[in-house]
């Protein structure tokens, strides 16, 4: 916890709540119930190119989402930061961009939360696809 944080107390102790969580208007009550999902998919492409095919892929990402989503997504930097909506719930999460991996990390809200490593598993099996190159030229 630093300075910018603000401690939640809830059920089996207190909670950080970061500035992370204030940029994506996420409630202190969510954040303190989320579940954190995080995962490094390592590339070799630089920084520049992996940002520019997660920016052409990103818009895919409903495509895989059963059900349909809603996603809405900008860029601060090298982070992505991501807000999906599907089957009632909303899913908060953040692609970090670095030379040689992209960090995926997803706040799960409550009962999501059981699905994580179902769901951990699925984006280190296929999150790659953001990475993938289909620039034509």
């Amino acid at each position: 916890m630093n300075a910018n944080d603000t401690r939640i107390l809830g059920i089996g102790g207190s909670y950080s709540y970061g500035p992370s969580c204030k940029a994506l208007n996420i409630p202190p009550l969510v954040a303190a119930m989320s579940q954190p999902i995080e995962v490094d998919l390592p590339h070799n492409l630089g920084k520049d190119e992996a940002r520019r095919r997660i920016a052409n892929n990103i818009h895919k990402l409903q495509e895989h989402i059963p059900g349909g989503a809603k996603v809405e997504s900008g860029w601060a930097g090298d982070q992505l930061n991501l807000r999906v909506q599907a089957l009632g719930d909303s899913i908060d999460s953040t692609i970090d961009v670095e030379e040689s991996k992209v960090r995926v990390k997803v706040l799960l809200p409550g009962m999501l939360g059981m699905f994580s490593g179902l769901i951990q598993g699925a984006l280190q099996k296929k999150g790659s696809v953001l990475l993938e190159d289909h620039h034509k030229g």
